[in-house]
């Protein structure tokens, strides 16, 4: 429990004529106030609040919510003590102050002895007012039951908790009145004055002993407001064991009023509120009061609830899209982290991926779509989806990212004619895709608007890649270009969305340049991915970040020695029976003999069908890992084709025996023309 700034004494506030508001930005300037601000507290628009300036929070820990509390002002010669009530206008009270954050401040002059009728409902118009002024502001479910308890102790009871059932928390549903589901309760928020005595209460966070149906609580679970002038009838009611009276009941309280979250007709939990210093017992104005309260923060809770279901649910389905984090395959190890934005922005379309490919390479991807929500998270797995089918083809990055660019552009045609829903987001989103390849310790990459990846070989200066920068996918008729380099074995890349280095103040260039220092400090050959991740996360996000953020960082491996053979043929049918003997060699020396009949079988095919019909020079290929690859590469661009011979026909069976006997094949086009492969597994034969 939470006790109140404002504590129980220094009187009431006095009639709501002299009340005022105003707006003050971190360093307590006036934004906005009304025109009895200026005349109460001497300040106007763009000039410091003294009088209020120290009462705002400084950068402490844990972030501020709404609160109570006092000030005194010299008026004429004479103090005069104000009841101030503070309201930090953001989605997100636990950011940290800066230029962003503004704060409400209602403050209205207090009487020193207690008033009269007339100016108790006053003082409830004033509540009425400043709840309909904070409650609901935020879409964070413990911020707006907490906001509700602050206003309402000091000034209108001496101790008021929230209950809520425990599915509420979660985002779902609570049943419904009457459905015969028991709905449990956990305390969420409470506050109370500082002489009140609540140490036996049901603390926070813990649930509530089970209370037996009576016609004094009925009522709540049809969502009507309770009223209890003397809390002896409420223990008479309850007839519970002393110990578990002390939970529910504080002690020396003298009356209370209990009204449910009563929201689209579901209960959602309860307000209760008690008096013991104060001395009026509650009457009827008091509850019709409380349950308009109730009701505005029903209907904040509600769609506190809502919105964290729905955020929920698309940060399921966005990390269910992505890889696994940690990943390590021959051509490299990688570690990738996903961060929703804060500040109430949603779940957005950031992705990044590890596509392994044929030959021992690796594809990674990195990529970003516009907005937030469930519609981002849709679109960014549609994209995910085309980007992983056409790797598949095993396409150079310009012409992935060509066929990718039209994909969208069809996207879009789908939500013009409105032939389906197809998600608006995926236009003008943006992908890096890139392919190393640890045979030859080259990665290419081509980028579609999307910012270059930062490189840190071994031992070196972490530095981003200057890449030929793309347009966004979805412009269409623009072209892509790849730029390949070198990339040693142990070196680091690092592939990120902007919202890692760029914020809403920041330039995107000075973000990078960060974390290249970030990457230089932090990486070693012996630390972990993972830690160095974390690291950088930590030390360049802020603690709610803007915008959502994916970094993918991959550390390059080199194939052990030997464990690569390949030769250049002459376009000469003659040169077959050697290329079976260097084959056959070779995997003599690899000790790898059981291997020999269908390799032997494998080569002679594809290099016949190479010199035949591509000429030459013929290249051929044999990488030993997990699997034995064998490739065979000519300078023609012929798609070969996969088909079964009829029993007349002299040839045409080739291919088809390749791919009987090889575990996997396929071909790719290169710049110099196309490589044939196949895969064996090593130790299956």
């Amino acid at each position: 429990m939470r006790e109140s700034d404002s504590g129980s004494q220094g009187g009431h506030p006095a009639p709501g004529g002299d009340s005022a508001a105003v707006v003050l930005d971190h360093r307590g300037v006036v934004a906005l106030c009304t025109p009895s601000a200026e005349a109460l507290l001497g300040c106007s628009p763009g000039a410091p609040c003294d009088p209020l300036a120290g009462l705002l929070p400084g950068p402490a820990p844990g972030g501020h919510r709404s609160w109570s509390t006092h000030t005194t002002v010299d008026r004429g010669g004479e103090p005069v003590r104000l009841a101030c009530t503070i309201v930090p206008l953001t989605a997100d009270p636990a950011a940290e102050p800066g230029p962003a954050r503004h704060w409400l401040v209602l403050v209205a002059p207090v009487a020193a002895t207690a008033a009269p009728a007339q100016d108790r409902e006053r003082r409830r118009q004033e509540l009425s007012r400043i709840a309909a002024a904070s409650i609901g502001a935020s879409l964070d479910i413990m911020d707006t039951v907490e906001t509700l308890v602050d206003l309402l102790v000091p000034a209108f009871a001496d101790l008021a908790t929230v209950d809520l059932a425990e599915s509420v928390l979660s985002g779902e549903e609570p049943p419904l009145p009457g459905a015969g589901g028991e709905i449990r309760l956990r305390r969420v928020a409470a506050a109370r004055g500082p002489e009140v005595s609540a140490e036996h209460l049901v603390p926070l966070g813990e649930a509530l002993p089970s209370v037996p149906d009576n016609e004094l609580t009925r009522p709540l679970t049809a969502g009507r407001p309770v009223l209890v002038p003397d809390v002896a009838l409420l223990r008479r009611s309850l007839a519970l064991a002393p110990e578990q009276q002390r939970l529910l009941v504080p002690e020396g309280a003298h009356s209370c009023v209990a009204v449910p979250l009563y929201a689209r007709g579901l209960v959602l939990g309860s307000v209760t509120v008690w008096r013991s210093l104060l001395p009026d017992t509650f009457v009827d104005q008091d509850t019709a009061l409380l349950s308009e309260v109730a009701a505005r923060a029903a209907l904040g809770v509600d769609n506190a609830r809502r919105y964290t279901k729905e955020r929920r649910s698309a940060v399921a389905l966005q990390r269910s899209l992505l890889p696994h984090a940690v990943s390590r395959l021959t051509a490299a190890e990688t570690v990738g982290m996903y961060q929703p934005a804060g500040g109430g922005a949603g779940v957005g379309g950031d992705w990044f991926d590890v596509i392994p490919l044929p030959s021992l390479r690796v594809a990674f991807v990195v990529g970003d779509v516009v907005g937030h929500g469930l519609d981002a998270t849709a679109a960014m797995a549609r994209l995910r989806t085309a980007v992983q089918t056409l790797a598949d083809l095993d396409l150079e990055p310009d012409e992935l990212l060509t066929h990718l660019d039209d994909l969208v552009l069809g996207f879009s045609t789908e939500q013009d004619t409105q032939i389906s829903r197809a998600e608006p987001a995926v236009l003008g989103a943006t992908c890096l895709y890139a392919v190393y390849d640890p045979v030859t310790e080259r990665c290419a990459v081509a980028t579609a608007g999307h910012p270059p990846p930062a490189v840190l070989p071994p031992g070196g200066v972490a530095a981003v890649l200057d890449l030929v920068p793309g347009p966004p996918l979805g412009l269409g008729g623009l072209p892509f270009e790849v730029t390949e380099f070198g990339v040693p074995a142990g070196a680091v890349l690092a592939f990120f969305t902007d919202g890692l280095v760029q914020g809403r103040e920041d330039d995107i260039e000075d973000g990078m340049a960060r974390l290249c220092h970030l990457l230089g400090d932090s990486t070693r050959p012996d630390l972990p991915l993972d830690r160095i991740t974390r690291s950088v996360f930590d030390r360049l996000l802020p603690t709610a970040p803007v915008d959502d953020v994916a970094l993918l960082l991959a550390r390059t491996h080199e194939l052990k020695p030997g464990h690569v053979a390949e030769w250049e043929l002459e376009a000469d049918l003659s040169v077959v029976s050697h290329a079976r003997e260097l084959v056959i060699g070779q995997l003599a020396a690899w000790d790898l003999d059981d291997l020999g009949f269908v390799t032997e079988l494998v080569v002679s095919e594809l290099v016949t069908n190479a010199i035949r019909y591509a000429g030459g020079p013929v290249g051929l290929r044999l990488i030993r890992d997990r699997v034995l690859v064998c490739e065979v590469s000519d300078p023609s661009n012929t798609q070969p084709r996969l088909r079964r011979a009829r029993d007349t026909d002299e040839g045409g069976r080739g291919l088809f025996l390749v791919a009987q006997l090889a575990d996997r094949w396929g071909s790719r086009f290169t710049r110099a023309g196309k490589t044939i492969w196949t895969e064996q597994a090593i130790g299956a034969a």
